[in-house]
């Protein structure tokens, strides 16, 4: 058995299974609009003058959280299994987890902040979790979700620092490469980064040349200061993707990161909102903040991309507030 720590493609393929048995195989779009503006922003023509779109925000619940939560609920011994979990999340990671206990008749409490998105609470609840909402900021949630742990006995599954669920991110990866075998380039948006290292981990398991960059919200930057610290920052995270709201970085993710990931890329809350808007009104896709973060930077030509190359972004979800899709899209600003 490897490391526990360690998530590279063998552990990937073994968890495959069981996450494909419960999960959607999400397609890849293509938008030649997109790979005209990439073109123009960036000075180099993509293959096919066309933008590759890993469609993770039509996964169930709406994000690829099912993914690495599945595997997790799936590792649970049998005591763990009749004691239940919990978790804290924003609101994907709590929606992955109450699906992922569902389907494996696990009993799931998750911890959100006050201020969630009521749709992604009520989601969570919807599969059929207990939702708990406490905390002005995801650093009080998870405070607070500790004190409900250590008072019930439940068992703490992570959102984004726990391999099975790294590993079963990477599953999207493996999906990737085989849907997209000349890929050259993946972007991925960063939160606590468990998914970009599952799709790194995959994706350089088959094809070591490829490139991947991830991308942080300038006001949730947990991973660039993790890097440059060598450890884990506390910060108290501040953008409007509030899926990439992590007030941490992983340790594991941190170290998959560093020796995978090529580059980190910083953008603007204006620049993400108007990733959103062009999803919305040129690729006819609705995706939430935190889902437009990798396509508004690879719009904007903040990745490196050269000549001809093939480039896939990282849809990663669409559970955008219904309400308050008028004043996110009368926010955004240009792609640059």
């Amino acid at each position: 058995m490897p490391d526990p720590d360690v998530v590279d493609l063998s552990r990937i393929r073994a968890v495959r299974p069981i996450v494909a048995e419960r999960v959607h195989r999400t397609p890849i779009l293509s938008s030649g609009t997109a790979g005209r503006v990439v073109a123009a922003a960036t000075g180099a023509r993509l293959a096919g003058d066309r933008l590759y779109l890993k469609a993770e925000h039509l996964q169930k619940t709406g994000s690829f959280k099912p993914r690495g939560m599945t595997a997790r609920v799936a590792s649970l011994s049998p005591a763990e299994r009749r004691r239940g979990i919990i978790t804290v999340s924003a609101g994907n990671a709590a929606q992955g987890y109450a699906f992922a206990g569902a389907a494996l008749g696990v009993p799931v409490t998750v911890v959100m902040p006050a201020a969630a998105v009521p749709s992604k609470a009520d989601a969570a609840a919807g599969y059929g979790a207990r939702v708990v909402l406490e905390g002005d900021d995801v650093g009080a949630t998870f405070a607070a979700m500790n004190r409900v742990r250590e008072a019930e006995g439940l068992v703490f599954c992570h959102p984004f620092d726990d391999a099975d669920v790294i590993a079963g991110h990477g599953s999207a990866g493996l999906e990737l490469v085989e849907d997209l075998p000349a890929v050259d380039v993946v972007v991925v948006g960063i939160g606590g980064g468990g998914l970009i290292s599952g799709i790194a981990a995959a994706v350089k398991g088959l094809r070591p040349s490829v490139r991947v960059y991830g991308v942080e919200p300038s006001g949730s930057n947990a991973i660039q200061l993790g890097l440059a610290a060598g450890e884990p920052v506390r910060i108290t995270p501040t953008s409007v993707a509030d899926g990439l709201n992590a007030p941490f970085a992983g340790v594991i993710p941190l170290a998959m990161i560093r020796a995978l990931v090529d580059d980190v890329i910083l953008i603007d809350d204006e620049v993400i909102l108007g990733g959103l808007r062009f999803a919305l009104e040129r690729l006819k896709q609705v995706i939430e903040p935190a889902g437009g973060a990798a396509l508004a930077a690879t719009l904007a030509g903040r990745i490196p991309i050269r000549e001809g190359e093939t480039v896939a972004v990282v849809l990663s979800g669409g559970n955008v507030e219904v309400a308050r899709l008028g004043e996110l899209i009368a926010s955004a600003g240009p792609l640059t």
